[in-house]
């Protein structure tokens, strides 16, 4: 029993049997000849291993071509972990929301610890196969987060879900179906890795790859915590140093907007029957036989072209009164304390008395000070009277501010308009520091 379950006819039983309901239950968001070809294509290398491992460049070019991609990818996410927890959580929300399954929230609120892991799985597993140490635990993991990762994205793709997919973080924004088309290939490649992996002989000595595989799996631990703790190191956002925000706001030369079809559900008076139509050719004159029912959210057509690198930054009072062109067009230096959600702002009493000074010297030196926060006005008011705060805030959507700074709360120093510098709640400094350095 134990030597058929090791055999080539159980193997090809087992992989033609997943493939066939992974054919079978495939949404047609995806053409099934594209989908047939794609699994033929896998159960080729997994059924005939001796024949494609018959070629040991085969398998060196896939293995530097997914060690590379995965430490890039890795490292990139990393750069930004508090970034990419926004994407798991925008994940974990649309999965709760499509099956009702309550524990996608639990996967929400950790969201920021699961980035971390998957950022330091992706750098470590890119580092050891590459050295080839550690070779058949190394595929089997590469093998199941390629798998998480092809589920994602073509889930994304497929439903519409998360627009972007967050693979390389702000540095490479793809839609849904690049992604998913680059980890069709990846798992290509990783096929091929696998059943040639009796190619792959360790680079060092058992003690040095161990000490290798220690001292990466440690830097990779060490950077999303040390750039979460602080800010990115290298910023790829549409808030960099340097940017001018009233022209960031503007679209490029030859853009175009992004088209959307929208999509409405009709009830057959006769069948009961409820079916999708686009605004092209639902039956709305047909009233003997269809009636309207639902919209559904509309579908991207296509993606804008040029559109401005900075959206939704727009800042309104209590009162609804909108102040952004007067604020981003100031001139002179400004400072804007970012709280996205003031419930979830977590910075200690020292930070707080901090900004509080700050706020008192810059005002001093007609410097304005404003707070700006997606948070409700009676929430601000709160926290206002429990920090001692003396600045006002001014509401802005809150995505937007999650793009503005990875820290809740941030500091933001804009001058003529122009991004000076940033700072996370833990590397604030003295107002006379921001003087020295910026305002002279």
């Amino acid at each position: 029993m134990k030597s058929f379950f090791s055999s080539n006819i159980f193997r090809a039983i087992v992989t033609i049997g997943i493939a066939a309901i992974l054919f079978w239950f495939c949404p047609k968001c995806i053409d099934q000849l594209t989908v047939g070809l794609i699994l033929a294509g896998l159960l080729l290398i997994i059924n005939f291993p001796k024949f494609f491992s018959k070629y040991p460049w085969a398998t060196t070019i896939a293995r530097l071509l997914v060690g590379g991609l995965f430490i890039f990818s890795g490292f990139i996410k990393s750069n930004d972990p508090i970034g990419f927890s926004y994407k798991l959580e925008e994940y974990f929300e649309v999965f709760k929301a499509d099956t009702g399954l309550g524990f996608f929230e639990l996967f929400a609120h950790i969201s920021l610890p699961l980035a971390i892991l998957l950022c330091v799985s992706e750098v470590a597993l890119g580092f050891l196969l590459l050295i080839g140490a550690y070779r058949n635990a190394t595929i089997v993991l590469l093998i199941l987060q390629i798998v998480l990762f092809t589920f994602l994205t073509f889930y994304s793709a497929c439903f519409n879900k998360v627009t972007h997919c967050g693979c390389f973080g702000d540095f490479l924004q793809l839609v849904p179906w690049q992604s998913f088309w680059k980890d069709i290939i990846l798992c290509f490649l990783i096929a091929f890795i696998w059943v040639g992996r009796e190619n792959i002989n360790p680079a060092f000595p058992n003690w040095l790859a161990n000490i290798l595989a220690i001292a990466a799996i440690a830097a990779s631990i060490y950077f999303p915590i040390y750039t979460y703790r602080n800010l990115p190191v290298f910023d790829f956002r549409p808030y960099k140093i340097g940017t001018h925000i009233p022209t960031a706001r503007q679209p490029k030369a030859g853009y175009q907007p992004a088209v959307y079809e929208s999509h409405f559900l009709y009830k057959n008076l006769n069948t009961n029957e409820l079916k999708e139509f686009t605004n092209q050719n639902y039956p709305w004159a047909d009233t003997l036989n269809w009636k309207y029912d639902t919209t559904l959210p509309p579908v991207l057509v296509k993606e804008e072209i040029g559109g401005p690198a900075i959206k939704d930054f727009n800042l309104a009072d209590k009162d609804g009164v909108d102040y952004t062109d007067s604020i981003i067009n100031h001139k002179g230096a400004q400072f804007f304390i970012i709280m996205y959600d003031i419930d979830k702002a977590n910075a200690d009493a020292a930070t707080y008395a901090k900004l509080n000074d700050l706020y008192t010297l810059a005002t001093k030196a007609n410097i304005p000070v404003i707070g700006i926060s997606a948070s409700p006005y009676e929430k601000t008011q709160l926290f206002k009277q429990d920090k001692q705060a003396m600045y006002d805030f001014y509401t802005c959507d809150g995505i937007a501010l999650k793009t503005v700074i990875r820290s809740n709360p941030g500091l933001v120093l804009v001058v003529d308009g122009i991004v000076k510098d940033l700072w996370a709640w833990r590397n604030i400094p003295s107002f006379s520091e921001i003087e020295q350095k910026h305002l002279k």
